[in-house]
Order: C-alpha cells, then structure tokens, then sequence
C-alpha cells in the first residue's frame, strides 16, 4: 500500500564460577524461558543425592542415577550452592553457581577424599575449574548480559543497546526508533519478554516494553534457533528477567546526568548537489526527449536543517529495594526509575520552527515471591511504565539568522502509560514431574494531548510555493502558519493483552519430554490518524505544494479498532541418545486470527506445524568442546495493525489544483482543480468485506533457519568458538493493489470484468496475498447484476511478478571469549554477513513505512522491477569488542566497540526507459517510488552504500573502599570519538515530473524531471558523543 508523508556501581567481587557461567556463549535457550538446569556427573554409589539451593532458601533435590549423572530442570534463574549427598549428609559442594535462562550449569563431583560433612572444594579450587564452562545440554546459542555486566559496560540504559551486543544484531532504521533486527530480518518480526509474559509493542510490534534498568538480573539475547515451546518471531527475542528478592535485605539508589556541554554538537544538514543526468529518448514527449532539471537551483550547498543545537541533557533517579518478608518463604523487590529529558529541535528549513521540548519517563517494578513449599512456587509481577513526550513550547525559527523567533504554539504531548501483571506457578510434583502456569494481562493507553488548538489546515512543502504570489521579503522557504500538525489520534487510543501459558516436562529415561499451550490475545482501540481537525471539523485536509504551480488537497484518516488471537499446543523430546549426544526434537503448531472493526474474521490461519530439530555434541565428553546444530521453522502472525487501511474503512484521497495566489495563512487561493479525486489505493471512505480484503488461502509468513557452530576450551581461560547461519524467508504477506490483473485473469476465464467492478476497484481494492505463491481471491458481481460469487486464482504470472517472495540470509560469526575471572574479561565477535532478495519484511526501512505487511511492495508488479538486490538490515561486516579490566578493587575501565559496513544506498524515481512512468499513480507528480531513476533499472545497493561507521564506547568506575566498595562513581562516555556518519541517506532521487505540461497545466511541454535537491544526502547520521555521569549506592 502507498506510503504518504509525516512531516513530521557497584561491587566488582563475584566468584569466577558465578561470572564465567553468566557469560558463557553456550547456550541459550528458549525464548522467553525464566528458569535454567544445573546438571553433572558424580560418583555412581546408592543413597547419593544432589541438592540445589537459592538465595531465597528454596532447595530441590533429586537422585543420582546408576551411570552418576543428574539434572534438575526447571530452576529460577539466580545463584544456587550445589551439593552432593551421601544418606543426606553434605560430602561435596560447589558455591555460587549462576544460572542463565534457558541454559544449563555443569556441575561434576569428584570422588569425595575427605571425611563425610566436609566440604572438598573451595573457592579457589572452584574457579580453577570454572573457566570457562561450555554448556553442552543446549543446543542453541544466544547472548546473556547480566546485572554484574550492567555495572561495568559503558553502552545507554536500554535492553536495545543490551541486545546490540548480540552478534547478528544491527541498529534498525532511525525511522523506527530503538528498533533492532535480528539476522537481517525487518524490526517488527522480534520477540520482547519480561519475567515470561510478551511486553512486545501491541499493535504494530515494533519494540517493546522493558524493565527498569536497575532491576534487570538478566537480560538474554536469541539472535536465532530455539525449541519448539517457543514461536511467534522470526527474528529474535529480548528476553529480561527481574531481580527478586532474597533472604537478605538490600537496597540501593543511582543518581545519573547526562550534561548538554558535554554532549556533542549534531552535523548540520544541507543540500547536496546531485548530478543532472542529460536527457534520454522519450517518444511520447513534445520533442522526443525526457529533460532534467534541479527541483530548485537556489538550493545546494545552502542549509538544509540546522542540527548543530539539537542537543539533549537528562537525569535519571533510581533506587530498589529488595529482602525477605517471611525468612526462607516470601520475598520482595521494588524498583523505579524516573528519567526526565530536555532537548532542542531546529526542525526542517521549509519548517521554519524550533521546539524546545521536555519528556518524562518513569518505570516500576514489583515481585513478590513465594515459596509455598520446596515443591511449589508463586511469582506475582506487576510493571508500570508511563512516559509523556514532547511538553515544552515551539517557536518560529529564522534559517538564515540561526536564531528563534516569536512564539508559535505549546507542544503537542504523547502519553504512553502500560501496566503488566503476572501470576507465575511452578509446581514441582516429582522429581521427574513440573508443571508451569504462567497468565498475565495488560493495559496502554496511548492518547496525545493536543496542545495546538489551530484551526487552520498544516501547510506542507511551502518551500515549493510559486515565489510569483508571496509577498516581498518572504523567505526562500515560503509561508506556514501557525499548524504544528498534519493529522490527529483519538484521545481514547488503547490496547490490551492477555495471555496463558501452561507447561508440563516430564523426566522419562533419557527422554525429558514437554507438552503445553501457549495462547495470547490482543485488542486495539481507536488506533491510526483521523485528518479531521478536532477544534475545527470543517477542516479534513492539508496542503502539499509541488514545483510548476501545483499544489494538492490531500485527505488521510483511518482510526479503527481491531483485534487478534494466536493459540499455540506444542511436543517436545529432549532426548539424551548418548552420554555425549544430546537431541531436541519438537513439533509447534499455531493458530492466528484476525478481526476487523466488527469482530469478524479476516485472516484465520490453522494448523501452522513448525518442526524444530537439534543436537549438540559433547565431543570429549568432558564439556570442553560442543559441536551443535539446530533446524527449525517459524511461523510469524499479524499484528493488530494489519487490519489498519486493509481491512477497515480508511481514507486516502488526493485532488490537484493550479492556484492564483498564496494568503497569509500559506493557504492557495484561485483553485482550478485538474482532474478528478484519486486515491492511490482505492480509499475512499467505504466499509470493507471481510472476504474479499485478503486471499481465501492466505498463509502466514515463516522462515526456514539452518545453524551449525562449534564452542572449544582453547585454555583454562578462553574459549572460542564459530557458528554459521542460513535464514530463508519462504512465504510472506503484503497486500497487493492491482485490481486489473484480476479483471485480466477474469476475462481469460471468459468472465465481463465489468460486471464486477464494484468489488474489483471498490473498497477492497488492495487485497492481503503471498506474493509468489498462487491465490485465489473472491469476487463479488455488482448489485443489480446477474451473476454469481468468483474465485480466482491468481498465480505469480497472473500478477505480472517475475520473482516471488525472496530474503535469502547467510552469516558466519567467529569468537574468542575470556570470562571475567576477578582482574579483567573481554569478548571480540567477527560477523560476516550477505543477505539478498526482494522484501525487507513485514515493514521498510528505506522511507521509514511501518504498515505492518501493508507496504508499497507487491501492490503491483512494476514497483517490484529492479528491487531484488541488498537488503536494508544487512551488514557485509561487523566488528565487536566488550571487555573489562579491575586495575585495583577500587578502579575499574571498561570498554564496548562496533564497528560495521554500511547500509546500501538506493535511487528511487519514475518508471521505464523513458524516465516518466508512473503506472500506479504513487508517484502522482511528486517523489519516486520506482527502482528505476533517469531512464535505468537501479536494485538497492546498485548505488553505493553508506560508509562504514565506528562507535568507541569508554567507561572508568571508582567504589571507594572507605564505603566498603558500596559506592559507586562511574564516568560513560557514549561515541568517545563523536564519529557522525551518515547511517542513511535521502532514497528519493527524482522529485516531480510536468506530465508533458507547462506550469499551467494546459499547454503541451517537452517531458521534464526534476532531481531531488536532498538525493543522496544524509537523514540519519550517528548521534553524537554523550558523557553520563552517575554516582551509585549498592548495600
């Protein structure tokens, strides 16, 4: 579907055991997995028994078996002393011994050499053996960052910046801010838990809610390959585990700044200067050629947006507070978080406004825990995050003085306000039986409170206003008035989800099998932009000027509701072949609904089976060298926003008019209209039927995922390891907008188009499909007209596409590790990635559409020529270092380091060898949405790509021993080097086209094509350099 514009610390001293084991690569596991296992070897001999018990008194117990192994699964994540029994009686030990989510602890016990009650191992003979631990009982790898981490990595306080860490992962396009994607895949086909439950964004799914930053113990990064308990991305998941409290008491507050004199200044942004093509053959022009011409020759090397001032300076107050409310039973931790944030922004110069805004953002966080027995456990969870961004006030700002004018209007301000409550029962039956009962709910509320109570319509590209009818003296950029806004959302926007998982493993043999469900639902309320200017209905539109005296009326709107349900039931087998050969066999299956405004069904997609195979091999049998692999399938279903302009009323229209003259308001006066209204899509405002708005076979979009990799003990100190990676995207969904292709295939079946044409071109012109595959779409005959209901099947011939769906991935990661072992620690990862095709995912990043599954791609098969190419979310090469060094117990550095290739570089124009065509309308005399520019078909990356970019982050911590190493004072400085690359740029590379017509519309003109002043130029860049300075108390 067509796009349209909006213009708008710390204590250093853990054991090596507890901190080799949270940084191992191994494994990681399952998702959204809150427990781990601890498992082994001991000495074979009867009335032996291995106990496990945690900070909060908790202790299981389970029976060596005759071969001396053990396992206990599903353990909270946290840290454990494990001990070996002898008719109960403690002969061996090991202290804390940490535990990551999804993965295992291998623990071995020699035979004991001591007297019965003692303990054989210490703390030194507990390290020694520690570094660094492989875990050979999973079969997937993942990155798990923990509390201790936080402490000493200088990277900003989000479990997005957590995740960068990952190898596989890159920064998302700036258009969806604090996106990440995961092994090339869009932004949107990502997972976010907290403590278990989905916190994903509910509506569109990009983002996602997150806990506070000091109450995460763990945050667990899946760039890829997990079992069949787990679906619903085919991306990769961020998944964070709260702190909970223990049997002692602890408490703890942060006092951090961020200083606007520190901080960097931003690159200015101006105008390049492109390169005008000559003119090419063009037989249906006044003189056989198709000119070029600069949009507007008055604009390179001037100023374009003045960045320089946009700075941000913050404050951030935390504290928690954690301990036992019954010794060895209940238990609770609280945690909040308060970040306030002033900033400047000097908007575009066609804009002529500066806003001076101040967000406030604030998270809570409560646990109770409760061990009801040593058999039975209750964890009770809520999470409040309420965010207001964009108070403040903005003013009219003078490009050519650099200076701020007369006040315009207060700020608009965005209100984001999310609760989480979650119950958690664990039910230890047998020592061969759990249960799991997980149910949670949520509620957002997500209004703007409009500040700006303007009556007049917003006033887009006033640079572009004929000069010949402004007044004396007016700037190059035109008249505005005082309109801050192009549209409007409901007051009463709002979303929930509520959801159940239950899972039962059972202990069989060598057999550790799992049955459950996994069902969630969710419902969005008055969500998307209305154009009705709530403080005057008169006014339903806005204003857009183009060059030659155009200037177009342009109507959007389509606030709607909607809802979705996904239930999944899964087998899974994790079966033990060997001592050495470990095997993960499972079977998903999903179900995905979705609901129009009405309640009824649009999309209902059963029986979805995603296999999902793994093995790891402990190759020496003694956990220092693990060969893996791991084959799956995963099912991605829509968000709720797919039913937004694809299956509910919306509204896009567009009418074109010459004007006379401008008023003071930057309103056009002595309208001619040209032609009639247009709607690139076919919305006009009309209800939508249910089975005509998507393909009676749709299927859900899944990806095909290969991962082979090792993991080798080089020494008692490093490990390293590699591991290779084939994502392939074999089915996706987007709509497609080409009505004639299915008159064509009707009227090849002997059918009069004709007599359907009111379900063809009417509301439900852009229907959802597979691209690629064949579908068979309903059409209904017109009212009044004899005839019966169609099927058509149209295959991806019929469509006119030469290709189908492809996204074909290939990366190769190679690492080297030295776990923190009480002096220093580092990791360097090398990813070499490629990635082509012809579909991004669900969004795209190159002009920043966040439809979900409703983008440009595949509404006809003229805008698909020329995009199989690069892919947005690749990096040919990716570079990272983390790591740590304890120069004394009071002084520690610390450093992160990316360092990657670029993004490609497109140029987006008018279709055809001519240079003119425009065979959908998109283009609709303004900017290109071809891959075709001056007459040449021109794929992503065809063109260049972004350079290659750095970001050195540095960190120097002080814990004081006069406060007991309670005390922290910490110094972060975020893009030490203030590298300021442009990290994408402008993709629009033809701006307008006559038609064949002079300025006034009427008189026949040669063909001419006017380049985008700002093609090629940046629109993001790195942000620059930041210093925060905090100061900690941890007791």
């Amino acid at each position: 579907m067509s796009s349209h514009q909006k213009n708008r610390y710390p204590i250093w001293r853990h054991t090596a055991l507890a901190l080799a084991l949270s940084m191992s690569l191994g494994g990681v596991a399952m998702a959204q997995s809150t427990t781990g296992s601890i498992f082994g070897q001991a000495p074979a001999a009867s009335g032996e028994t291995v106990a496990a018990t945690n900070s909060s008194g908790q202790t299981r117990e389970v029976a060596v078996d005759s071969s001396g192994r053990f396992q206990i699964s599903s353990l909270p994540v946290g840290v454990y002393t494990v001990s070996l029994k002898k008719d109960g009686a403690v002969i061996d030990s090991r202290k804390n011994v940490a535990l990551s989510p999804g993965a295992g602890a291998s623990i071995s016990f020699a035979a004991p050499t001591t007297a019965a009650g003692a303990t054989s191992l210490g703390a030194v003979t507990v390290q020694a053996n520690a570094l660094p631990t492989i875990d050979v009982s999973s079969v997937n790898s993942s990155t798990v960052i923990t509390a201790a981490d936080l402490q000493k990595l200088p990277i900003t306080r989000s479990a997005e910046s957590i995740a960068l860490l990952a190898p596989g992962t890159v920064k998302g396009s700036s258009f969806f801010p604090n996106a990440v994607s995961f092994g090339g895949s869009s932004v949107s086909e990502n997972a976010y838990y907290v403590n278990g439950y989905n916190t994903g964004e509910p509506y569109k799914n990009i983002g996602g809610f997150q806990l506070p930053y000091g109450a995460i113990d763990q945050q667990e990064t899946l760039t890829g390959g997990y079992n069949a308990k787990y679906g619903r991305s085919d991306g990769g998941v961020i998944n964070q585990i709260g702190k909970r409290g223990t049997n002692e008491w602890h408490f703890g507050a942060q006092v951090s700044w961020q200083p606007r004199f520190l901080e960097g200044a931003p690159v200015n942004n101006y105008y390049g200067h492109p390169t005008i093509p000559g003119s090419i053959a063009n037989p249906n022009s006044l003189d056989g050629l198709t000119h070029y011409q600069l949009e507007n020759p008055s604009k390179p090397g001037t100023l374009n947006q003045y960045r320089n001032d946009n700075k941000q300076w913050e404050t951030i107050y935390s504290a928690y507070v954690g301990g036992p409310l019954i010794k060895d039973k209940l238990f609770m931790f609280l945690a909040g978080e308060t970040t306030r944030t002033h900033s400047n922004n000097v908007e575009f110069a066609a804009n002529q406004l500066v806003q001076y805004n101040r967000d406030k953002d604030t998270k809570f966080y409560a646990k109770l825990d409760w061990n009801i027995t040593d058999s039975n456990i209750l964890e009770l969870t809520a999470l409040d995050n309420h965010s207001a961004t964009g108070a403040g006030s903005t003013y009219a700002f003078n490009t050519d003085t650099l200076k701020s004018g007369a006040f315009v209007t207060n700020n608009d301000v965005t209100k984001d306000n999310a609760r989480f409550y979650l119950a958690h029962f664990t039910s230890y039956i047998t020592d061969a039986a759990t249960l799991s009962i997980l149910y949670g709910k949520a509620n957002f509320q997500d209004p703007v409170v409009y500040a700006n109570h303007s009556p007049l319509p917003f006033i887009d590209r006033p640079d572009n206003q004929n000069p010949a009818f402004l007044p004396p003296g007016t700037g190059s950029n035109g008249i505005i008035n005082s309109q801050t806004n192009i549209n409007w959302t409901s007051p009463q926007a709002a979303n929930s989800t509520h959801g159940l998982r239950v899972d039962f493993d059972y202990k069989l043999g060598t057999h550790d099998l799992a049955v459950g469900i996994d069902n969630m639902t969710y419902q969005a309320s008055h969500q998307g932009p209305d154009q009705t200017n709530p403080f005057n209905p008169s006014i339903n539109y806005y204003w857009r000027y183009y060059p030659g005296n155009i200037v177009r009326k342009r109507q959007i709107g389509w606030a709607t509701s909607m809802s979705t349900t996904q239930k999944a039931y899964y087998l899974q087998d994790d079966w033990q072949v060997t001592p050495n050969v470990l095997l993960d066999l499972g079977i998903r299956n999903d179900h995905f609904k979705n609901f129009n405004d009405l309640g009824v069904a649009f999309v209902d997609q059963k029986n979805q089976w995603e296999p999902r195979i793994g093995a790891s091999w402990d190759v020496m049998g003694d956990s220092s060298f693990k060969v893996y692999g791991n084959v799956g399938r995963y099912y991605l279903a829509l968000p709720d926003n797919a039913a937004e302009r694809a299956a509910n009323i919306s509204t896009f229209e567009i009418t074109k008019y010459s004007y006379t003259g401008i008023d003071p308001n930057g309103i056009p006066t002595g309208l001619t209209q040209i032609g009639g209204v247009t709607s690139p899509d076919g919305e006009f405002g009309l209800p939508k039927d249910p089975l005509q708005v998507t393909a009676r076979n749709l299927k859900p979009e899944y990806v095909d995922e290969f991962i082979l990799g090792f993991d080798k003990k080089l020494n008692d100190q490093w490990t390293y390891g590699a591991k290779a990676t084939w994502r392939d995207l074999k089915t996706a969904i987007d709509d497609e907008c080409s009505p004639g292709q299915i008159a064509a295939k009707m009227t090849k079946m002997g059918l009069n188009a004709g007599n359907y044409s009111d379900s063809l071109y009417g509301a439900s012109y852009c229907r959802l499909i597979n691209p690629g595959l064949t579908n068979t779409m309903l059409v209904k005959p017109n009212a009044g007209t004899a005839g019966q209901n169609v099927l058509v099947s149209m295959s991806q011939q019929d469509w006119g596409y030469i290709n189908g769906v492809k996204r074909k991935i290939g990366s190769l990661n190679l690492y080297m590790e030295h776990p923190f072992d009480g002096t220093w620690m580092g990791r360097v990862d090398y990813t070499f990635s490629r990635g082509f095709g012809n579909t991004e995912g669900q969004v795209r990043s190159d002009f920043g559409q966040s439809d979900v599954s409703k983008t440009e791609d595949w509404d006809s098969w003229q805008l698909m020529d020329g995009q199989d190419g690069e892919l947005s979310n690749i990096r040919k090469h990716q570079i990272r270092f983390r790591g740590a060094y304890q120069i004394t117990p009071e002084w520690l550095v610390s450093g992160t380091l990316l360092a990657q290739s670029g993004t490609p570089n497109e140029c987006l124009g008018y279709y055809g060898p001519t240079g003119t065509g425009d065979p959908t309308g998109y283009n609709n005399g303004g900017g290109g949405n071809y891959h075709w520019c001056h007459g040449m078909r021109l794929p992503p990356g065809s063109v260049g790509h972004t350079p290659w970019t750095e970001q050195l982050n540095l960190g120097v911590h002080y814990t004081p021993a006069f406060a007991d190493h309670k005390l922290g004072i910490n110094l972060d400085i975020i893009n030490a080097l203030d590298q300021q690359k442009a990290i994408q740029t402008q993709p629009v590379g033809e701006a307008a086209y006559n038609n064949n017509l002079a300025p006034d519309g009427v008189t026949p003109a040669p063909a001419l094509i006017s380049v985008n002043n700002s093609y090629g130029q940046g629109i993001f860049w790195q942000p620059p350099r930041m210093v925060r300075l905090s100061v900690t108390y941890d007791y």
